[in-house]
């Protein structure tokens, strides 16, 4: 089974809606939303969000089932750099790297600056078991680190498509949940451009364990086709568009 995270496109943070060129990103993603077969929509409740699907959702003749925990992961800490508050990751490299637990998947979340927040980690827990009771209705059962495949109900589902319009913090808190990676990390590690889409496939090869594997991250392909350039929104260097 195929999961796909889109970024809405470039945010209005202010009104949390779409700046100009966001609009335009959300009419070119639709071109490439409209060519999948999509089994299911899923969508956060932000404004941001939401007018990102919009397209790609009457492209494909379909509606999306809001989740409350598909909303922005943000749950302000307090920088140990700058002392200033802000979302849970954009830390300075010369701090984040001399932290072990930052690094540990179990431990990332006992750090003071996270525990500072008590919103935080139930709020990542919120997120865990939300992604995985989706999966479990598709046969896909958490055990440890693996999922448990039902073997007739997911036989022959490699091209069944969930797709959900979130945001780059929550992504990566999915993501890290799915593959055992401390989700800070990813978001120290990886920009997701607005509107990029990132695909994790579903590997089933032993004893009817599955084990999600990235094969698409942060593409913004259909930017690059329409001459759209790559919005920076997020990043700390330019972003190639080519």
């Amino acid at each position: 089974m195929r999961l796909v995270f889109i970024r809405h496109c470039e945010p209005d943070y202010e009104k949390d809606l779409l700046t100009k060129k966001g609009f335009r990103e959300a009419e070119i993603l639709a071109q490439r939303v409209g060519n999948w077969k999509v089994n299911k929509f899923f969508c956060s409740p932000l404004g941001r969000a939401v007018e990102t699907s919009k397209p790609s959702l009457a492209a494909c003749g379909k509606e999306a089932t809001t989740l409350g925990w598909l909303r922005e992961f943000y749950y302000p800490i307090v920088d140990p750099s700058t002392g200033k508050k802000h979302c849970p990751w954009d830390f300075m490299p010369e701090w984040f790297t001399k932290q072990e637990e930052f690094y540990d998947k179990d431990e990332c979340y006992t750090l003071p600056v996270f525990a500072e927040n008590k919103e935080l980690k139930p709020a990542y827990d919120e997120i865990a078991d939300g992604i995985d009771g989706i999966l479990a209705t598709y046969g896909y059962t958490r055990d440890g680190l693996l999922y448990h495949a039902d073997p007739v109900m997911t036989k022959h589902d490699d091209n069944k498509t969930i797709v959900f319009f979130c945001h780059l913090g929550v992504s990566l808190e999915i993501i890290g949940h799915l593959l055992g990676i401390a989700p800070p990390m990813l978001q120290q590690c990886f920009y997701l451009a607005p509107s990029s889409v990132t695909v994790l496939n579903a590997e089933k090869r032993q004893n009817n364990n599955a084990f999600f594997r990235v094969q698409v991250m942060g593409d913004t392909s259909h930017l690059r086709m329409a001459c759209e350039p790559v919005s920076t929104m997020g990043a700390f260097s330019e972003v190639m568009s080519g």
